[in-house]
């Protein structure tokens, strides 16, 4: 895992790129193009805008900490000092905030401070603090089946399932997470929201509207933790239903109010639907910023952005036992459990996580005032360097808890 990494490749040079260097819809997200498109998202495909608004960028004031030489224990049994896990990883930026300032900052791989990065899977979490959100405000009930607000999916998978079971991942639905199978389910999703060029055969659905409602059930719902990013789509449609405002609207009205440096953004499916599982791209330092609002008990500069009780209600967890069934997460995020699509560790104090494939990570620990973003750009969609990614984010908290 820790062999000496590669040159990075020159792509996208030249009008047009030479094809060994072009990066295209058909391979963003493969390796080595996906070093370009990961960043460069909104010149491949349709975006929904998420503005910063026009009040001036919050300062992140420095506080340099010498990290990179920090050491943890690795997977393979190795010990790794944090600067070696960056570059196995093909980090493109990693931020780490002690108390509101900069301990350390850096770029990689020809990322700049200004370029907005694609977070897969964090966008989930995002997702499920603007639902838990709309719980706290008595817009969305959280015992009411899905069916109820979206009646299209009346007969799916989902259509009996409670909007609890969606926000926990509780859902008993025929679905495989595999990504790199061009058959599995995920990848059919893929396909539905634009990720990809659909093949032929799974041309029948032109957007997610029209794939949700295709997926059917397999077993009970509830007491169980079974990880689909299609349940994510459907608690947003269930939201934007519910409250008759768009996710990325939700969004943005707490983006506005962070002092961001730029307008993040929701890559769009063909019919115009925010991609909420998986297509928000932000810069780094404005994903710190939504972490210190949420380290600082959902308030910026003395300003209540999201309702205290909310963070609350996703930091307290659920059950470990649940979550733990499932050995390869387990593995990854010993102790945890997951909570309105977030990874909750309660062992030490309570700390949140959000995570998305090839490295995309947030991580904010409230009782030691970290907050650490981590945007890369891994060949695979999921490997053992996860792991190893978690152990390095708790490590460089317990040492700045001291």
């Amino acid at each position: 895992m820790y062999d000496q990494p590669e040159q990075a490749p020159v792509l996208m040079q030249g009008f047009p790129a030479a094809p060994p260097q072009r990066v295209t819809w058909g391979n963003w997200m493969s390796p080595p193009f996906n070093r370009w498109g990961f960043r460069n998202l909104a010149r491949l495909r349709p975006t929904i805008e998420v503005a910063a608004g026009s009040q001036p960028s919050s300062v992140l004031a420095p506080a340099p900490v010498a990290l990179e030489e920090l050491s943890f224990e690795s997977v393979c049994g190795r010990t790794v000092k944090v600067l070696d896990h960056l570059r196995a990883s093909k980090t493109d930026g990693f931020l780490v905030l002690h108390k509101g300032r900069v301990a350390y900052e850096r770029y990689f791989n020809g990322q700049a401070a200004s370029d907005r990065h694609i977070m897969f899977s964090v966008t989930k979490s995002l997702i499920g603090l603007l639902g838990e959100r709309l719980v706290h405000q008595g817009v969305l009930d959280p015992q009411a089946q899905t069916q109820h607000y979206v009646p299209e999916l009346v007969g799916s998978a989902f259509g009996d399932a409670t909007v609890r079971q969606l926000f926990d991942m509780a859902v008993g639905i025929h679905y495989s997470e595999v990504y790199d199978d061009p058959t599995s389910e995920s990848s059919q999703y893929g396909y539905a929201c634009g990720f990809k060029p659909t093949p032929a055969e799974y041309a029948q659905y032109e957007s997610l509207y029209q794939y949700l409602p295709s997926l059917r059930k397999r077993c009970e719902h509830g007491g169980l933790f079974h990880y689909v990013t299609a349940t994510t789509e459907v608690l947003a449609w269930v939201m934007e239903r519910a409250s008759g405002v768009a996710c990325a609207e939700q969004l943005q009205a707490v983006w506005q109010q962070l002092g961001c440096e730029r307008d993040g953004y929701f890559m769009a499916d063909p019919w115009g639907r925010s991609v909420a599982g998986a297509g928000f791209n932000a810069t780094l330092r404005d994903m710190g910023r939504f972490g210190l609002m949420l380290a600082n008990g959902g308030r910026v500069e003395g300003r209540q952005v999201i309702e205290q009780p909310v963070i609350e209600a996703i930091a307290a967890g659920s059950d470990p036992a649940i979550y733990g069934a499932r050995k390869d997460f387990a593995e990854w995020t010993p102790g945890a459990s997951y909570r309105s699509q977030w990874y909750v560790f309660n062992d030490h104090s309570p700390a949140i996580m959000a995570s998305g494939i090839h490295g995309q990570y947030l991580f904010v620990d409230q009782a030691s005032d970290v907050v650490i973003v981590k945007q890369s750009s891994l060949p695979d969609a999921v490997t053992e360097l996860d792991i190893d990614t978690v152990r390095m984010l708790r490590a460089i908290t317990a040492h700045l808890r001291g």
